[in-house]
């Protein structure tokens, strides 16, 4: 018997915008004891048509069995799972730090240009530094910001991503029409 290897694995989903449709999405990770890592939900390029990109530890066989069941629910449009190098992906990070320190440090200023990063927010308490980028820069530049001893708060986004296959390109166009000749139907 061989251990399969978990790997990072995102998985993205298209379904009819409605109540409870997050619920249902997330109710099939539940029942296989599969933990969501993010979760990132928002409209689509095809207007009522929602989509979730969720990242998760797994192995590729649980994760393709979950992505099947996902796309069998009858609101769920399509779902397809990718590994980090079949997509383009980012977060975005929003860092809350000591502007006392800020000022006292010269380091953390050239940190933050350094790192591509934007101050967003100045006054006499906090500065917010924003950060967009892949998960390993945006943590690394929080180790950084603590290791100043000049964090107050943190928070980051999930990942948003796109699939780098033009294939892809193909499969959205094929399911806007799709979608669209629905929802003449259901007229």
């Amino acid at each position: 018997m061989t251990i399969m290897e978990k790997k990072l694995y995102t998985i993205i989903i298209y379904t009819e915008n409605i109540a409870g449709m997050l619920n249902q999405v997330t109710a099939e990770f539940t029942r296989r004891m599969m933990n969501i890592d993010t979760i990132t939900a928002s409209s689509s390029s095809v207007e009522g048509v929602h989509r979730y990109t969720i990242s998760l530890w797994g192995e590729e066989d649980s994760v393709q069995k979950v992505t099947k069941r996902i796309e069998k629910k009858v609101d769920v449009l399509k779902a397809d799972y990718y590994t980090d190098n079949e997509i383009f992906f980012q977060e975005v990070a929003l860092y809350k730090l000591s502007t006392q320190r800020v000022l006292a440090d010269s380091e953390i200023s050239r940190m933050i240009r350094h790192s591509s990063a934007r101050v967003i927010e100045v006054n006499d308490n906090y500065t917010v530094v924003e950060m967009t980028g892949q998960t390993d820069s945006i943590v690394e530049m929080y180790n950084e910001f603590v290791a100043k001893d000049c964090m107050l708060q943190f928070v980051k986004s999930g990942r948003v991503a796109i699939p780098r296959s033009s294939l892809e390109n193909r499969n959205e166009q094929l399911f806007n029409e799709d979608y669209k000749r629905k929802s003449i139907k259901d007229r």
